[in-house]
């Protein structure tokens, strides 16, 4: 059974960089540009990861990973943050609400893929 991912960023082009980036991998991929549209697809669909901005209308990436640990049915979802705000106190704050890894644009793309990997327990390394 494929991976399902959802891709929360409000930016247009990282979507569809992030998007094409995880199908190429292997990954079912949904999208959402705010962060009430990540909720309302986490929901609809449970995928195993989200990719999250911090910085979305609507929702911010922190409350979207509040919401989905208060949750009972999503809490177990995993969370890699991907933003620009890349101060300690905003890695602390993106890690204190819940968030199991937290990576600062602008990122490798082979770094993300492997950190993907490593989430979801695949155990494979970038060359």
């Amino acid at each position: 059974m494929t991976t399902r991912i959802l891709i929360a960023d409000d930016e247009p082009n990282i979507l569809i960089s992030l998007e094409y980036l995880m199908k190429r991998e292997g990954y079912e991929v949904l999208v959402a540009r705010d962060g009430q549209e990540a909720l309302d697809l986490l929901r609809a669909h449970a995928p195993r990861l989200v990719l999250l901005d911090v910085m979305m209308p609507r929702k911010s990436g922190f409350e979207v990973c509040q919401e989905l640990r208060a949750d009972d049915a999503l809490k177990d979802t995993l969370v890699l943050m991907l933003t620009a705000k890349g101060r300690d106190t905003d890695v602390a704050k993106g890690l204190g609400v819940g968030a199991d890894a937290y990576m600062t644009k602008p990122f490798s793309t082979r770094e993300l893929v492997q950190r993907v990997a490593e989430l979801l327990g695949a155990g494979r390394t970038a060359a």
